[in-house]
């Protein structure tokens, strides 16, 4: 049996205290939220830590207006996943959350936390005795990607289901730190690297999600993985058309478990842009979309089957988005 290691568990009552407290402590103290992602990896050993900041204090109401929609941190999964306004007029995100893990994990996984998943790797995601045998990767303990031994960086691969969702949706993260709160867009939070691969600070906390109103905005998300249940993704799509009646004004196309952070297919958006709808072109623009896709043989299935499945995603996720008004 598995066994988390000892640590101090902090409760602050507010953003400021909790990121006043994660800037003194440093790498060895993290946010926790849910739990569903963080509690396992302790468990393996992949993180060493001595404190647990507990971010109770985050928001749990989702706010809807004519702006758009507010999500708060600490919204579950679950509670996203059934919004009656995000299933309304964010259709890609409320399937997303839906889809994340299964369904008792969801009850507990957070929206915030979802977004700041850490990226994952079979060679990463062992536990401690494995990675021992096996040899340690860069990620943690070694000084080679066991994927990829020339390269100099890290192929863990982003596997937040959620997050390309709010990226095609242009969804924008507020940050709390010390000196106060920000704002940038979510697309701006990730880095193309496994190690590091969120852009804020160590010590900011995601305390907010906030998406605009669009009129004539049509989303979905779609989800490839073994199992209907439990597993993250292998390969997935999120998609949100702009129309203005039969054209296509805008269109932004998401990939999620392809590469170290949710991957913009701005290629295929450009194709699709300016168009009449047109199924036919659906295909087109999926293979497009594809073509930025590189998948190693660091997950679930075969990477060059994952690579093919990439243009299936995005062909059913374009036509999903396109039959809701």
């Amino acid at each position: 049996m598995l066994r988390l290691p000892r640590f101090k568990l902090m409760h602050p009552k507010t953003a400021g205290e909790a990121t006043t407290i994660a800037a003194e402590l440093g790498p060895r103290a993290m946010f926790v939220a849910g739990g569903t992602d963080l509690f396992p990896k302790l468990k393996r050993r992949q993180f060493d830590i001595d404190t647990l900041i507990a971010l109770d204090f985050l928001p749990r109401e989702i706010e809807a207006g004519p702006a758009g929609c507010s999500v708060g941190a600490g919204v579950t999964l679950t509670a996203a996943a059934r919004d009656t306004n995000l299933n309304t007029a964010f259709a890609a995100y409320a399937e997303a959350a839906g889809l994340v893990s299964s369904p008792p994990l969801r009850n507990a996984g957070t929206t915030g936390g979802n977004l700041c998943v850490d990226t994952r790797c079979n060679y990463y995601d062992m536990t401690e005795e494995w990675r021992k045998a096996a040899g340690y990767c860069m990620k943690k303990d070694g000084d080679i990607c066991l994927v990829a031994p020339s390269s100099p960086r890290c192929w863990a691969v982003s596997s937040s289901d959620t997050a390309p969702a709010a990226i095609a949706l242009d969804g924008i993260v507020s940050l709390a730190g010390p000196a106060g709160e920000r704002e940038i867009p979510i697309e701006a939070l990730y880095e193309d690297d496994g190690i590091k691969y969120l852009a804020k600070q160590p010590h900011e906390v995601v305390t907010r999600i906030r998406m605009p109103a669009s009129a004539g905005v049509r989303s979905a998300y779609v989800k490839l993985r073994r199992r209907g249940s439990i597993d993250f993704p292998i390969a997935g799509a999120a998609v949100a058309i702009h129309v203005d009646g039969d054209v296509v004004t805008k269109c932004r196309i998401v990939l999620s478990a392809v590469a170290s952070h949710p991957l913009r297919a701005p290629a295929a958006e450009a194709f699709l842009t300016g168009r009449r709808v047109d199924r036919s072109l659906f295909k087109e623009a999926a293979e497009i979309a594809a073509k930025p896709a590189k998948p190693l043989d660091n997950a679930d299935m075969s990477h060059f089957w994952r690579k093919r499945m990439v243009r299936v995603v995005v062909e059913e996720a374009l036509e999903k988005a396109m039959t809701r008004s």
